[in-house]
């Protein structure tokens, strides 16, 4: 559902989202974001110190087992490790509440870590994590008292 586009002035679009915040009791709260990607829903947490996009591999080639995966040469780095190979895909279709984000290069990492906690704690799977690569592009404001996230372009 939108909750609201609006042209800002002529050539600025922006759009605000709700965040979805869930508990995760002892360690704070983590953001999620619904977008639609591939023509199905999924959630994503809202990470603002993952510096690129990034989708989980496996749960990727359950949605689209045809995804043109790219092995990367570098190792990825943070999520506690720096030997972590990643590999990449260019979307051309995601959406945040009708914001389309045309042809975005994420990454793509094995995240079942966060997946595996999230069902332990009771919390939805998430498909990945935004980060500030379309943050910064989309020069994100992140409004916690609201629950939003606003995008702009």
């Amino acid at each position: 559902m939108i909750t609201n586009i609006a042209i800002m002035d002529p050539g600025k679009i922006s759009v605000t989202v709700p965040l979805i915040i869930i508990d995760l009791y002892e360690d704070g709260f983590h953001p999620l974001v619904e977008i639609l990607v591939f023509g199905k829903s999924f959630l994503v947490v809202l990470d603002t110190g993952a510096s690129k996009t990034a989708f989980d591999h496996a749960l990727l080639l359950q949605i689209k087992g045809d995804a043109e995966i790219i092995i990367s040469k570098h190792l990825s780095t943070g999520l506690g490790t720096n030997s972590m190979v990643s590999s990449t895909l260019t979307i051309h279709d995601l959406q945040i509440e009708g914001f389309v984000l045309e042809k975005l290069e994420i990454a793509v990492l094995d995240l079942s870590t966060i997946n595996n906690a999230y069902r332990q704690l009771g919390h939805p799977e998430v498909l990945g994590v935004l980060g500030g690569d379309i943050l910064m592009k989309y020069n994100a404001v992140i409004d916690y008292g609201a629950r939003t996230l606003k995008l702009s372009i």
